[in-house]
């Protein structure tokens, strides 16, 4: 909660805020200086993080998929702070999941909702309000599902994707008006919902933390803080002169997709290699 930080006297609403990458961007836009607008449907968590964080944050119960609540929410921030800096549409759930001949359009639908519509109200939300003042960021939350086919179900995929694509499409009309308009996406991240689906349980985070870590080239699992801190670089004016961009948070894993294991100078397959040169 500083003076000084890096996003002192910023006013931003984050949706899904009260668990997983919300929670975490919320404590870190707090600790920057910003104060935040919650906006989630799990009400409990939400209004204890919020009696936690103190006048630094409010607490509004929003679902994406409706868009007067989403709008509600931007309201909430002009009328409690004054202004809208940085809209964060984070909120997201695995939605359906499947074999596409066996994917019900009713959960096709919902998914695309909460993923794809809840980042459109995100959008067009602080937008009216960014424009007139001339200044915001915006930042949608994406996946290294929505860079890579086979990470996710299909329908999170085609939303993340999605994503991504209004991204930069939205971010080529804000500029004139001086917003701007970035995604992160994430890789695998020890969060309760990644929780629930390696392991059919919420709670199982430090299992699928070291589960993380036995995957991650650099050896270290992603965490909420580590997404949280991609969210507070975009919002900040230290990416002034980023917009329309996706910041991946993977460990590399979208860029590199090897093991390495071609320059390791005792590797088996570079023995066979050079036995067969010879030969």
């Amino acid at each position: 909660m500083s003076a000084n930080g890096r996003l002192a006297g910023k006013i931003a609403v984050i949706t899904g805020a009260a668990s997983g990458i919300g929670e975490g961007a919320t404590r870190r836009f707090v600790e920057e200086g910003a104060k935040v607008v919650m906006a989630d449907v799990q009400d409990d968590r939400g209004r204890a993080l919020c009696a936690e964080l103190g006048a630094h944050a409010r607490y509004t119960h929003c679902d994406v998929t409706v868009e007067s609540q989403v709008s509600a929410a931007v309201d909430l921030a002009i009328a409690e702070f004054g202004r809208l800096d940085v809209m964060f549409n984070n909120a997201g759930i695995v939605g359906a999941v499947g074999r596409i001949a066996d994917t019900s359009a009713e959960h096709w639908d919902r998914t695309v909702a909460i993923l794809l519509n809840g980042v459109f109200y995100g959008m067009k939300h602080a937008a009216r309000v960014m424009v007139p003042q001339k200044s915001g960021v915006i930042i949608s939350t994406s996946s290294t599902a929505g860079i890579l086919g086979g990470l996710g179900p299909h329908c999170y995929t085609a939303c993340k994707h999605a994503v991504i694509g209004i991204t930069k499409s939205v971010a080529s009309e804000m500029a004139q008006h001086g917003v701007r308009v970035n995604a992160i996406s994430p890789g695998n991240t020890a969060t309760a919902m990644t929780s629930a689906v390696m392991t059919g349980r919420a709670d199982s985070i430090d299992a699928v933390t070291e589960h993380i870590e036995r995957s991650s080239l650099l050896g270290i699992a992603g965490l909420p803080i580590d997404i949280a801190n991609a969210a507070v670089y975009l919002a900040s004016e230290e990416s002034r002169y980023v917009t329309g961009h996706t910041l991946v948070v993977d460990a590399g894993t979208t860029t590199v997709g090897g093991n390495g294991r071609f320059h390791q100078q005792d590797s088996a397959i570079l023995r066979e290699a050079g036995i067969r040169e010879r030969a």
